[in-house]
């Protein structure tokens, strides 16, 4: 039985151009298998083959609630119209799957998250790694609560995570009630209660984004960030020394990207947008790869673009070829 926030994705929503019927000319809208929970349940994966498994978070009330600017309901529908024509680069055997949408149903943000934990840690147990595309960073919370779901049942004792790749914080204490801006504050009082340290790594903060008590916040909670100005090739070094040293601490790693992490003329269509964000160039994607190289990363999802602000795709093309290189990994 599905949640009442489900919803099941239009199989016309993924189509595109064919160049012909073999495989080393496949795109994603022929590879992609759309599944309606309604009335099938998520395949098994064959024994030591891997699946990607698309979830949709159709959620902005957390957006609304920190005063953003209204729209990301609809990414999940615009990024895949922007990853149907994606070419095929992974194994004939990976699985690729679409299960749908968790949408938010009279402002009930805290049921959406509840239920995209239960969506994320099925998936999780099924063998499959989550991509999520949202929708308000508010994803983050709901998403964490499924991966955090996981490592209870099936890997107790293993540590996780949390990298963001935003040009805010989001360590907003509830005022009164938890938002976009909120969820990794939410995390990290999580881990607090349970006397386990909070992982958690921010990369692409901007100083002119977040306040002073939000600076605070982070080093009381003891998370490490990298400033976006530090995502240059000549501070290339110090950059992936310090992800190296995150990376290796932890288990797993629960990865999230906020799209207001880009500069505004890369990535106009967001929430909150910012002029001065980093450039998804060649130094960057190299970190970015450098993330999923590790092969510890078990869930990503990508937040905030927001359809009715973008220029010329610009914001969903970028997530798309974010999706591209997170799938080919």
């Amino acid at each position: 039985m599905t949640a009442k926030t489900y919803l099941a994705t239009n199989p016309s929503i993924w189509t595109g151009r064919v160049d012909g019927d073999t495989y080393d000319v496949y795109r994603w809208h022929q590879k992609v298998d759309i599944i309606d929970l309604n009335v099938s349940e998520i395949p098994d994966l064959s024994f030591g083959h891997q699946g990607i498994a698309i979830v949709g978070f159709m959620c902005q009330e957390g957006v609304k609630r920190n005063k953003g600017r209204l729209g990301a309901v609809d990414g999940p529908y615009e990024l895949r119209k922007a990853c149907a024509n994606l070419p095929v680069h992974f194994p004939q055997e990976m699985k690729l799957i679409d299960v749908g949408n968790i949408q938010c149903i009279n402002e009930d943000m805290e049921g959406a998250q509840k239920d995209l934990g239960d969506m994320v840690a099925q998936l999780l147990i099924k063998g499959y790694r989550p991509l999520v595309w949202g929708g308000g960073h508010e994803i983050a919370y709901g998403h964490y609560l499924g991966v955090k779901k996981f490592i209870e049942e099936k890997h107790p004792g293993k540590t996780l995570g949390i990298l963001n790749l935003d040009a805010h914080f989001d360590l907003r204490e509830p005022d009164p009630l938890p938002s976009s801006g909120t969820p990794f504050y939410q995390m990290g009082m999580d881990f607090k209660k349970k006397g386990e340290e909070f992982n958690y790594l921010v990369i692409g903060i901007q100083k002119n984004s977040n306040t002073q008590r939000l600076y605070n916040t982070a080093n009381e909670l003891g998370v490490k960030y990298i400033s976006g100005r530090r995502i240059t090739e000549a501070d290339k070094v110090g950059t992936t020394h310090k992800l190296t040293a995150f990376v290796d601490k932890v288990d797993f790693i629960y990865q999230t990207t906020c799209m207001d992490v880009f500069a505004a003329h890369f990535a106009p269509g967001v929430s909150a947008s910012a002029y001065n964000g980093i450039e998804p160039n060649p130094t960057f994607m190299k970190l970015f790869k450098k993330i999923y190289k590790s092969g510890k990363v078990i869930s990503s999802d990508i937040a905030e673009l927001n359809p009715s602000l973008d220029i010329d795709k610009r914001t969903a093309k970028l997530a798309a070829a974010l999706s591209f290189e997170i799938v080919k990994a």
